[in-house]
């Protein structure tokens, strides 16, 4: 066990057992070369955890060329500067440093969690991934040998087929359409001097989110900031992703593959993050499948029939387009008692909404589990990064709170009405369904 697990496991029992106030207390870091951080300090663990986004994922991949983002991320941690994979690996390693990167639909992420007393050094070799990743040939065909496999696997994947078809059924030829990690075309077809485009167009400071939890001095993470950051482009090429309504309204989908059970994936136009009624839509959809066992849903189709082992609902916002959906598995010659149940649950909350009782339930919930996200201190960053990337204030946890004690019975009901439209689901079945037609 490295030094970093053992100084994690020696304090568990002390982050699960203080409440973490800390995590309200934040304030906001310039570093002498102006990269903008928040910033909560916790001296009770001699750990930092710096998260950090850059605005333009997958979505803004060029055209042919999908998949770029993601390769580009997967190889980041394989070598740069004078050190090769094995050398950057080891280095990460003999420091207990943990270093990583993705590619989501908006933005690249990446995360650093070290002990404190690494920062100097894991700040470098953060700043050497970025501003100088080697691009070895044999990690490169490696990477791109590991995403292809991936891609083949994709295609015997029912889930994974369902979301696509739905995602082409909703967006059409938008690039939220496009499969993010590409297809075996534009995978094989990209090259070093792509990924070096790449880096130029999105990496840069202007384009930066960042946070920070642990226990340093706001005046050495600005400095680690700009030995992170300082190199970096001043700024990044625009990103023109046009905003996007979700289609499919009545449309139900069937993509035959060879399985027992079908896997449903079903929804439609949601609400956007900055709208008034989000938070009252984040309650009704708690009641109705976001709540687990408590939800509408699960009594239903698991508990009362024992149609799924499981099934849920969410409200996903991208930066261009939001749905409001759900999903679950089923036998193939029960998939269609599940769908009724499902639309008939659909339409009652739209019709009738809920009760007093169901509002203070999901209030309960959604207030009193957000704490216990914030019992790590990358969690309480990445929380931060995406409070940013919002729009939010510094003051974001605590009004979250307020806002959904703030919704009241007439507000969720409202929001049901106008959130949940059985006419307008987009079904996508993928499996051997019995008793459901396509619609076309």
């Amino acid at each position: 066990m490295n030094a970093f697990f053992r100084v994690v496991f020696a304090v568990l029992a002390l982050i699960l057992a203080v409440p973490p106030a800390q995590a309200r207390d934040i304030e906001q870091v310039r570093s002498p070369g102006g990269i903008v951080a928040w910033f909560v300090r916790d001296p009770s663990l001699p750990i930092l955890a710096l998260e950090f986004s850059w605005r333009g994922g997958t979505a803004a991949d060029p055209d042919g060329k999908g998949g770029l983002a993601a390769m580009t991320a997967d190889l980041l941690t394989s070598g740069a500067g004078d050190l090769d994979l094995q050398t950057f690996a080891r280095e990460l390693e003999d420091r207990s440093i943990s270093m990583g990167f993705s590619a989501g639909a908006d933005t690249l992420q990446g995360s650093l969690r070290l002990l404190s007393r690494e920062a100097e050094r894991g700040v470098e070799l953060l700043a050497l991934a970025l501003t100088r990743p080697r691009f070895d040939a044999r990690e490169v065909e490696r990477v791109r040998a590991q995403l292809l496999q991936g891609l083949a696997r994709d295609e015997t994947s029912p889930e994974t087929q369902a979301r696509r078809a739905f995602a082409r059924a909703a967006f059409g030829d938008h690039p939220y359409a496009r499969v993010s990690r590409g297809t075996p075309e534009s995978v094989r077809g990209l090259t070093v001097e792509d990924m070096r485009a790449h880096m130029a167009r999105r990496y840069a400071r202007d384009n930066l989110v960042v946070a920070a939890v642990g226990d340093v001095t706001p005046e050495r993470l600005g400095l680690l900031l700009d030995r992170a950051f300082g190199a970096l482009p001043a700024a990044a090429a625009p990103v023109e992703i046009p905003r996007v309504v979700a289609q499919g309204a009545g449309r139900t989908l069937i993509l035959r593959k060879p399985a027992t059970q079908t896997f449903a994936l079903f929804g439609h136009e949601g609400i956007p993050r900055d709208d008034p009624d989000f938070f009252a839509a984040q309650i009704v959809n708690y009641v109705l499948g976001g709540g687990g066992f408590n939800s509408r849903l699960m009594a239903r189709v698991r508990e009362r029939e024992g149609l799924t082992y499981g099934i849920g609902t969410g409200v996903a916002t991208l930066d261009r387009a939001q749905l409001i959906q759900g999903s679950f598995s089923s036998e193939n010659g029960r998939i269609a008692r599940a769908m009724e149940i499902v639309r008939a649950e659909w339409t009652a909350m739209g019709a009738r909404g809920l009760s007093a009782e169901d509002l203070q339930g999901a209030k309960d919930y959604l207030t009193g589990s957000f704490p216990l996200q914030l019992d790590r201190s990358d969690r309480i960053a990445r929380l931060l990064v995406n409070a940013r990337l919002d729009g939010r204030g510094l003051d974001w946890f605590e009004e979250r709170q307020r806002r959904i004690e703030a919704v009241t019975l007439a507000q969720a009901n409202a929001t049901a009405r106008r959130l949940f439209d059985p006419a307008r689901l987009l079904v996508v079945l993928a499996g051997e369904p019995q008793g459901i037609a396509a619609s076309e």
